[in-house]
């Protein structure tokens, strides 16, 4: 298979386009939709409990806020690509607007390998990289939530980073983030409901 067929954005792209096509959508429009806003990419060192200093690669992409503050998750995987980030960013715009409510499509993700690190290693990681990422990020800017292997300890992190940075406590800037910080009671059992719906259409099909 040729890249344009495996590379997630070229696949949103064609989806945009495809549907732009159906409704006729404007050119000026439709070329807006294609590329993300705004997406930023950063290399941060970390230290490892081994007093190694390792590089990170982590992305922060923010696609559309025309409904509002952006929206989005960030997951920390060995195959995130700025690409993989930038599709779901889009697909995220959608998801926001089928649903009708006023937010745009975000998303985030590292490099790395959470498994093979320890928590005190992913607390360190998570709080640089928000640190690198804080100035497009916050309540009515972007707002991260939990995605692939990260979790509401990962949410705290990220507040009680991006609240120190300003100096005053700001819990809108995650969600997903645990109850005994303001989270939702119920998000982590809705999550698994949609994951295992989504599982039974797939065997549906």
């Amino acid at each position: 298979m040729s890249e344009s067929e495996t590379n997630p954005f070229k696949i949103a792209q064609r989806q945009l386009d495809n549907v732009a096509e159906r409704l006729k959508l404007k050119k000026g429009i439709h070329q807006f939709l294609r590329t993300p806003r705004r997406e930023l990419s950063v290399n941060f060192p970390v230290r490892m409990d081994s007093g190694e200093i390792k590089v990170f690669s982590g992305y922060r992409v923010q696609h559309n806020m025309a409904r509002g503050p952006c929206k989005g998750g960030i997951r920390y995987h060995w195959n995130v690509s700025l690409d993989e980030v930038r599709a779901l960013a889009m697909w995220m715009t959608w998801k926001c607007a089928t649903v009708n409510i006023p937010y745009g499509g975000a998303k985030g993700g590292i490099i790395c390998n959470p498994k093979e690190m320890s928590k005190s290693e992913l607390e360190r990681l998570t709080r640089r990289f928000i640190t690198e990422i804080s100035n497009l990020i916050g309540p009515e800017k972007d707002i991260p939530a939990p995605d692939v292997y990260t979790n509401p300890q990962v949410m705290g992190w990220i507040m009680d980073t991006y609240s120190s940075l300003l100096g005053y406590t700001v819990p809108g800037v995650v969600t997903g983030k645990p109850i005994s910080l303001g989270g939702s009671p119920g998000r982590e059992e809705a999550r698994h409901r949609g994951r295992q719906r989504a599982d039974r259409d797939r065997e549906c099909r």
